[in-house]
């Protein structure tokens, strides 16, 4: 890989994680992604990661401390969703509370009638609220313990599980698998979902309209869990969540609260394919995660 190629991942990167400018020349990020020729919407890293690099990244091993955004705004806020009020401003490093309680939510929803998480995953199947089902595959409902208490949500599928209807089964799920496996949890014992049921196309960022058609299956399917802990995989899942543009790196650390439920945010593992250097933080928030679900367990 020459320089070019390490400067354009790098900013990609960049982006990802929630920067708009970075201070280099007087350029943006995008425009300086411009200048490099970089694709908008390519595929993520994850998917062309080498088995030495995933073992590399493995979340036991430690690793260094994390990269914060010395410059920059943040992104535009999203649409908050039709007939929810807008979540006020909040400064960084601050704990977020969006809606609540979850059950009340759900039931406000076309979801409601839908009484099992198999049977949410056959809604998905036909679901036609979007445009998605128009390109993807494969719905990719969620799976694992229907009476897990601890659920990790992602943004959307990507490549390999719309292929395959499965959550997080490409390099970046083995990789989720491990981290899970580090705090205790087998992957069946805890659910993994999306905020989004089918792929966007070229693994885009939802649309605030495809977020608000899927919304309802994500609040029901956590009505019936009734988690104890919601983990949420990656910038664009936490900023999905808790309506917000505050770049990752000053979500993660905290809990915050999703209709009532105990939220804490971390790095996608992708990203961590990507730089070893977020293994630290994400084991710690993984950590956090795991304290919070064993308070509460305790508690009951």
């Amino acid at each position: 890989m020459d320089g070019r190629d390490r400067l354009r991942r790098y900013l990609e990167q960049r982006k990802e994680l929630g920067e708009s400018d970075l201070v280099l020349d007087g350029l943006s990020v995008e425009e300086l992604l411009g200048v490099l020729g970089a694709r908008r919407g390519a595929p993520r890293a994850a998917e062309s990661m080498s088995g030495e690099s995933q073992t590399r990244a493995a979340i036991p091993e430690g690793g260094g401390a994390s990269r914060r955004a010395s410059t920059g705004a943040p992104m535009p806020q999203r649409p908050a969703e039709q007939g929810s009020p807008q979540q006020p401003a909040h400064l960084p490093g601050t704990p977020i509370s969006v809606g609540g309680p979850i059950a009340e939510a759900a039931a406000a929803t076309f979801a409601a009638q839908y009484q099992t998480l198999d049977a949410i995953a056959a809604a998905t199947l036909d679901c036609r609220l979007c445009g998605l089902y128009e390109t993807a595959k494969h719905a990719v409902p969620g799976e694992g313990n229907p009476s897990a208490q601890f659920v990790c949500v992602g943004e959307a599928p990507g490549a390999t599980e719309d292929e395959t209807g499965r959550p997080f089964v490409g390099d970046a799920g083995q990789l989720l698998t491990k981290i899970l496996a580090a705090i205790g949890f087998r992957r069946e014992d805890v659910y993994i979902c999306n905020v989004l049921k089918h792929r966007p196309p070229g693994n885009r960022r939802p649309a605030a309209d495809e977020v608000v058609a899927c919304k309802p299956y994500l609040l029901q399917q956590l009505a019936l869990l009734r988690p104890k802990v919601i983990l949420a995989l990656g910038t664009s899942a936490a900023q999905t969540l808790l309506q917000t543009s505050t770049p990752i790196g000053k979500l993660r650390g905290q809990i915050h609260r999703f209709y009532g439920v105990p939220l804490v945010a971390t790095y996608h593992p992708a990203a961590l394919l990507r730089n070893p250097n977020w293994k630290r933080p994400a084991w710690e928030d993984v950590q956090l995660a795991r304290r919070v679900f064993d308070n509460l367990a305790g508690n009951q």
